[in-house]
């Protein structure tokens, strides 16, 4: 069971706020002509606005709930013939490509909390590309301002839903709860910095071509985001 799956009916009353990554994945989407591979696809909340702009895409998740809601957003929306979705860790994608875009939007890579899970996860994703197709992702290092404005305290993040983060700078890692009404859920996550994210990308045979401070496509200059394009080679 996905730690997820408790929180599955509420993940998008909670994440509602998040819309900037958006129009990015979108137009990244378009680019590549498709079909688009998304690890960690969740409830389709990028996923279904590729779909709305004629872009096959096959979206894996480990949460059988996330991909419950994932599939009745597509019915809605009218798109689930472009939709594909697949139950499965991706690490392991379920899926055969190859695609000239595998995304993992919304820090997603911070699930894999060790060096060993974030190189297969990377080896996943280069094996499923296309020649000369394209991994983008986003991930963010926390400021120490963020890690004691919210380290330990309940904050109601979204009426009804409440948020609590432990953080442990030493060993850049974060417990992660989320509670409203009866439901509660508990996930781990670890952070890289930008140099550690460059190290193995080197290393697993990406090339970075561009590095984003932001959606808008700012260039990266020391911020807690970054939002990363690479080339498989």
């Amino acid at each position: 069971m996905s730690a997820y799956d408790p929180i599955a009916h509420v993940y998008d009353a909670w994440s509602r706020t998040v819309v900037e990554d958006v129009p990015f994945y979108v137009e990244e989407a378009v680019r590549s002509g498709g079909p688009v591979l998304e690890l960690g696809v969740g409830t389709g909340r990028i996923a279904v606005a590729v779909a709305s702009a004629g872009i096959a895409v096959v979206g894996v998740d480990l949460s059988a709930g996330m991909l419950q809601i994932a599939r009745e957003q597509a019915e809605l929306a009218g798109v689930s013939a472009l939709v594909e979705l697949h139950e499965g860790d991706f690490r392991k994608p379920p899926v055969d490509g190859p695609f000239p875009l595998v995304s993992i939007p919304f820090r997603s890579l911070l699930h894999m909390e060790t060096d060993r899970d974030r190189r297969e996860a990377l080896r996943a994703a280069r094996e499923l590309l296309a020649d000369g197709g394209r991994l983008v992702f986003d991930v963010f290092t926390p400021s120490d301002e963020d890690i004691d404005e919210t380290h330990g305290r309940w904050l109601e993040r979204e009426p009804g839903i409440w948020e609590r983060a432990d953080w442990n700078a030493r060993s850049r890692t974060l417990i992660l709860r989320l509670r409203s009404g009866d439901s509660e859920s508990e996930m781990s996550l670890s952070w890289l910095d930008v140099g550690g994210w460059r190290r193995l990308l080197a290393e697993e045979r990406f090339e970075v071509e561009a590095l984003y401070g932001w959606f808008d496509r700012s260039p990266w200059s020391g911020g807690e985001d970054s939002i990363w394009v690479c080339r498989g080679r």
